[in-house]
């Protein structure tokens, strides 16, 4: 059956999100329709608003959420309806070259490369007023229900609280992973982290479970600061408060520079201040944050050359499928906590007063 449910599309860039009523159509071979219960925003979806990331409009943004199944299509066997799930951004179909290679995680039926806004199949389960309206990466969360394929669902605890697990679908495992899995951070080792919203805090959140002896934080909004201590920096600076540039800032604070760096913004200027801020020899910076689309980055060969080495992390590096029932189980053990990251819970229909508070900094 076709759902009539509310969602917000965003009709074309730098628009606010209208609340529309939409038409779900079921799921397909494979597929799975989701109700969802929770949802975060995140400086991604801006980014489609601002047209720093590319896609094609209108269209369902949203892809950082926890909701309970509703149906699922034809032989999907690992889900059934009324499983808790997490939809996965980057999927995991476990036949690419990607998912069979222990080193990689990002699968190649992702949308991220293609922004197509499509479903696997090339088609959409969304109209509005008689309009296709496009997917985003696959989950498209804003709406109260929306159809993933079974490769972009994880079936987590009956028992986890989908308002604060829905962070493990992005933000918290972007950041936590970035640490653990593609920075591998050691015990005694130090980190710094620039950019200091969700994803960052959860950058933090990593490096003092790896054992890291000194976690500086970087961000010109100092109100952030607080928080960031609480989850773990040791150090917190605001490079508005020097006249010189950040990295040299931080190669006197550490002698010779961080063991491990992380750029959690998507900023050119940044990205090189990470890595110029690592160890010359063994250091490795990370970009977490999304890069703005058709923009070059430029930097002196020698950074690398001495032997840092720069990587790229999308979701943490976790394989999503494996990793996101085994990341909620360890929220409910208490491994790490998710409560700081929420500063507002708003119901849905407040959602341009939410990215309001995101591009303030609140």
């Amino acid at each position: 059956q076709v759902i009539k449910c509310k969602a917000a599309v965003l009709w074309e860039a730098n628009k606010p999100f209208s609340i529309e009523e939409v038409e779900v159509a079921p799921p397909k071979e494979h597929e799975v329709r989701i109700k969802i219960m929770a949802t975060g925003i995140c400086r991604s979806d801006d980014h489609v608003i601002t047209g720093t990331l590319v896609m094609p409009f209108p269209i369902i943004l949203g892809h950082e959420a926890a909701g309970v199944v509703e149906s699922v299509g034809q032989g999907v066997t690992s889900i059934k309806p009324g499983d808790k799930v997490i939809p996965l951004f980057v999927p995991q179909c476990g036949e690419c070259k990607s998912c069979l290679n222990t080193k990689g995680n990002l699968c190649s039926k992702t949308d991220l490369g293609t922004s197509a806004g499509l479903m696997p199949d090339g088609t959409t389960r969304f109209t509005c007023k008689g309009k296709a309206v496009h997917h985003f990466l696959g989950t498209s969360t804003f709406t109260e229900y929306t159809v993933v394929h079974e490769s972009a669902v994880a079936k987590i605890d009956s028992a986890a609280p989908l308002d604060k697990v829905c962070l493990i679908g992005c933000g918290f495992s972007t950041g936590y992973g970035a640490a653990l899995q593609t920075a591998k951070v050691e015990p005694g080792s130090t980190c710094a982290v620039f950019g200091l919203g969700g994803v960052g805090l959860s950058v933090v959140i990593g490096c003092k479970v790896a054992g890291a002896s000194r976690i500086i934080a970087v961000d010109i909004n100092s109100d952030k600061f607080a928080k960031a201590k609480e989850l773990g920096a040791t150090d917190c600076i605001n490079p508005k408060d020097f006249n010189k540039p950040i990295h040299e800032v931080l190669m006197e604070m550490t002698g010779q520079g961080v063991d491990y760096s992380f750029e959690v913004i998507g900023r050119m200027d940044t990205m090189t201040a990470a890595l110029a801020c690592c160890q010359y020899n063994y250091g490795v910076s990370v970009i977490v944050g999304v890069p703005p689309a058709k923009q070059m980055v430029t930097f002196d060969p020698m950074l690398l050359f001495t032997g840092r080495s720069w990587k790229g992390s999308v979701f943490g590096g976790w394989k999503s499928k494996d990793a996101v029932p085994k990341l909620v189980a360890d929220y409910m053990k208490k491994k790490f906590v998710l409560d700081p990251l929420i500063t507002h819970t708003l119901p849905w229909t407040k959602i341009n007063e939410g990215f309001d508070l995101l591009r303030t900094g609140k």
